[in-house]
């Protein structure tokens, strides 16, 4: 399989698939951060099925040819998406300015992968990368409502009708929140393990929540991506996703099927 970028599309191909500037798309592919890729086309570095393109924003969608930098190519020839368990406290970015700890510093350093969403940095666990922004875009697509799953430690307790009511009549920024399922792992008096199933991931949706019902979040860890568990994986740990496990993604999860992190 392959996938590259695509400025003219052939007959009978998707006319109305989304386009976007060069250098975001070599951002979305892992390669570097918009700022970087724009210096390169300017540079004269990249060229798109053979040819040199210098304007940053020339737009292209996300299937066709190959694109190459200093004459190699970088687009991928086989679908590659590695698992990793995000540990708290690390950023999910290549680089960052003030040297803090990023995720690629876990990383195997070939071949080129992006982030499949965002952990921010107080939280942990499962985050996707691959070497196909088609497919990730496609993951990430609002419209998939693809599942994901938290467990969530809070201070005090949530009831369980504020949780009720969190669940179906949430607002963030002046839009309804799709609903979710949200149930109770375990208590343990002044605080909580809480259970959040989405079908949406707004930014820091949870912690955003959960402020405005006077709560404290003191561990938030993804454990599951559809029926894709983070499984044993220890904190910086990953590994490659095998083709077959690429359906778990798009499944809805069961509660009762994920295993309660942290074990009791």
């Amino acid at each position: 399989m392959k996938y590259s970028l695509n400025h003219s599309p052939k007959s009978g191909q998707n006319q109305s698939a989304p386009s976007f500037g060069l250098a975001r798309l070599l951002s979305k592919a892992g390669l570097c951060s918009r700022t970087v890729a724009a210096e390169w086309i300017r540079a004269g570095r990249v060229e798109v099925d053979g040819c040199r393109i210098h304007d940053p924003e020339t737009r292209f969608t996300l299937l066709g040819p190959k694109i190459c930098v200093d004459g190699i190519e970088v687009t991928a020839r086989a679908r590659q998406v590695l698992l990793l368990h995000k540990p708290r406290g690390i950023l999910t970015t290549r680089q960052d300015e003030k040297g803090r700890a990023t995720v690629y510093d876990l990383l195997p350093k070939s071949p080129w992968l992006a982030p499949v969403g965002r952990l921010d940095q107080a939280s942990s666990g499962l985050l996707l990368f691959s070497n196909d922004p088609h497919w990730a875009q496609q993951l990430l697509d609002p419209d998939q409502h693809v599942a994901k799953t938290y467990h969530v430690q809070v201070r005090p307790p949530l009831s369980a009708s504020a949780a009720a009511q969190l669940a179906v009549g949430s607002v963030l920024d002046g839009e309804r929140c799709l609903p979710m399922r949200i149930s109770e792992l375990r208590c343990g008096g002044k605080t909580q393990w809480l259970e959040f199933i989405l079908q949406e991931g707004r930014h820091r949706q949870i912690r955003r929540l959960l402020a405005a019902c006077d709560r404290d979040v003191l561990r938030l860890i993804r454990v599951a991506v559809g029926n894709l568990l983070l499984g044993e994986l220890r904190p910086g740990e990953w590994r490659w996703l095998r083709s077959d496990e690429e359906d778990l993604l798009r499944q809805t999860p069961a509660s009762r099927d994920i295993p309660r992190f942290p074990p009791e």
